[in-house]
Formats: C-alpha cells, structure tokens, sequence
C-alpha cells in the first residue's frame, strides 16, 4: 500500500469514528437532553473508553459544536436548493423560507430535547451560527441580485439586502421565537411575514 493510500485510508477512518460519535451524541442529546448527557454516556453507548473520545473531541462543547455544524448545514442545503430553482427571485424566497420554518418547527420543536440542543448551541457556539448566517445571507444576496437584475426587485445593495430581508423573517427560523409564536394569535402569520420582506425588496 502506497503511503497515500494509507493516509486516505487513515483518513477514511477517522471519518468514520467522528461520524459514530457524532450519531451517539446526537441520539442520547436526543434522549436525555444535552445537559444530563456525558462524554462516558457517549462512550459507553459506543462500547469504547471515555479516553478515546478524547482523541477525536477535546469536550462535550467540542461535540456539541459538530453536531450543531452538521443540523445547520441541513439549513443551509435548503436555501441552496429554494436557489437553483427555475422560477422568479421571490418565489425562490418564498420557497425557502417556508422550508425553513417547516424544519424548524419539525425538526427543532417537536422534541424538546433537540429544542434544547439547538438554543444550547445559538447561547453559547456563536462562532458557529455567525458562520451559518454568512453562508445563508450570501446565497440569499445572489437570489436578490438576480431578482434586480431581472426587474424584479429594486436597485439596491444586496448584501445588505439580504441581510435585512434575514431580520425580517427571523420569527420564522428562530427555534425559540418560533416556540414562543405558535401559540400566539395576535403575531404575523408566516405568508404574512413572507410577503412583507419581499415587498421590501420591491418597494
């Protein structure tokens, strides 16, 4: 075997370790809650010492930081996909948004436990969502720098565009303005709040 080979193999198998533990973490947060969940929860769950862990994860925050990477990066496939659609700017908006408040409200408030996870993650791993929202808000700049050069929307700067158009529809991502507003009759609905932002862009 190759010297690469054996890198990529090595490689392969880390992977494969970080991915484990990842599934664990997740499953027990899921289960128990971030907060009464340790690492030799997690290691034991796995059948391996707690050591081991520790070769892959400095921390339980370290854990915690991965799995919030990979549930944001479940996100942000979403706006990219609203993005390679073929159809107008603002139904490209429309489109994610409502797939981002689905998910939220599926994946984020259904179980309580998650719901934690996340709130956990935005109170504490900021450089973790900052980046999220960097990656969100440039796909959303093309998306309204195509609807201006279509005519569609108003000549205007779309980063910072986006970034409004982001804040306005923060009660519709938000997993715990999201749990807050359910319930509530006297908010905006989520096509009502949709429609505002993209008249924004309009006006």
């Amino acid at each position: 075997m190759t010297v690469l080979a054996e890198a990529q193999q090595d490689t392969s198998r880390h992977q494969e370790n970080v991915t484990r533990i990842l599934d664990a973490a997740e499953r027990l947060f899921r289960h128990y809650g971030y907060t009464k969940t340790t690492v030799a929860d997690i290691a034991r769950d796995l059948g391996m010492s707690t050591a081991n862990i520790y070769r892959f994860f400095g921390s339980k925050v370290e854990i915690h930081q991965a799995l919030a990477s990979r549930m944001l990066a479940a996100h942000y496939a979403l706006v990219c996909r609203a993005a390679a659609l073929s159809v107008p700017p603002s139904e490209r908006l429309r489109t994610y948004v409502r797939d981002q408040y689905t998910m939220t409200v599926e994946t984020m408030l259904d179980e309580a436990k998650v719901h934690e996870m996340v709130v956990i993650a935005m109170e504490r791993d900021w450089h973790v969502i900052d980046a999220h929202f960097d990656r969100v808000n440039e796909v959303l700049a093309a998306i309204i720098r195509a609807g201006i050069e279509a005519g569609e929307f108003r000549p205007q700067d779309a980063d910072v565009a986006a970034r409004c158009f982001s804040a306005a529809i923060v009660t519709l991502c938000h997993p715990q303005v999201v749990a807050q507003c359910l319930a509530k009759t006297n908010r905006a609905t989520v096509d009502e709040t949709i429609e505002f932002a993209i008249k924004a862009l309009k006006a």
